[in-house]
């Protein structure tokens, strides 16, 4: 009998211990996403982030941006979409406030200058993240994702680096397949950056423009994506890349809808 009173408490006990730890965890996720909602909307003053830059915490604070990005994306399930999650929880305004800095961070000259010779590892891991995601979920987070890879690509070394990542082509094609119009739209512009880098067509351009996926974007309802589009074919005309490139065909495509982003985001 003392034997089962004991084994009774112990697992009180360890039922009380687990419920502490998840309390403790729920507070520490609302306070980083109070934190971070904060230093997003911050950021998006061009002075504000030459000050964060200033600070020698910056790199650390990078890093675990990334890292953290990585384990939301990695724990989803394959079915999870992030529209139908509750967008005002806690560790979803975390993620989203973490790519949102990163954004605004990329938006300012001596930001983005700061992530592409400082700050590689979160670079390469927005672009592994993309390609994780499936398609026609996390939309807000794949955008905001762009815009930064965008906005680094504004920087001569940035475009550079981004540029030698060997599955980016590819990424962007993929995305450029997604459900979703605002997905689209970054994603065209980040592939007009490259176009445009290039001064021409190298052989990996060629091989994976989605010349057809572009046409079909031109004729969008989603006037910005279908402008971006307009705008994309011609600049490759210009180039004379608009005939006799192949299709690529990694993604089945998806008619893009208009997609409202609630996010304070800092654009350029």
């Amino acid at each position: 009998m003392a034997c089962l009173q004991e084994k009774l408490v112990l697992r009180e006990q360890l039922w009380e211990s687990q419920e502490q730890l998840q309390q403790q965890a729920d507070f520490c996720t609302g306070l980083g996403a109070t934190s971070c909602t904060l230093l997003w909307s911050v950021s998006s003053k061009e002075e504000a982030v030459k000050d964060i830059l200033a600070d020698s915490k910056m790199g650390a604070f990078l890093t675990m941006a990334g890292q953290t990005l990585e384990s939301f994306v990695k724990s989803l399930g394959e079915e999870v979409k992030m529209e139908r999650q509750d967008v005002s929880s806690h560790e979803t305004q975390f993620v989203l406030a973490l790519a949102g800095i990163i954004t605004n961070i990329a938006a300012v000259t001596c930001g983005r200058d700061f992530l592409a010779s400082s700050a590689r590892v979160l670079l390469d891991t927005l672009t592994q993240l993309l390609g994780v995601i499936k398609p026609g979920t996390c939309s807000k987070l794949k955008v905001l994702m762009l815009m930064a890879l965008y906005n680094v690509s504004i920087s001569i070394k940035g475009l550079q680096y981004i540029s030698q990542s060997p599955g980016l082509l590819p990424l962007i094609s993929c995305l450029l397949q997604d459900g979703d119009g605002e997905v689209c739209f970054h994603a065209l512009r980040l592939l007009q950056s490259l176009v445009l880098e290039e001064g021409g067509l190298t052989v990996e351009l060629r091989e994976h423009l989605p010349l057809a996926r572009i046409h079909q974007l031109s004729s969008s309802r989603h006037s910005a994506l279908r402008q971006a589009a307009k705008d994309t074919l011609e600049d490759l005309s210009a180039l004379g890349a608009t005939q006799g490139a192949p299709e690529s065909r990694q993604c089945p495509p998806q008619e893009p809808t208009s997609h409202y982003n609630p996010w304070h985001i800092q654009k350029t």
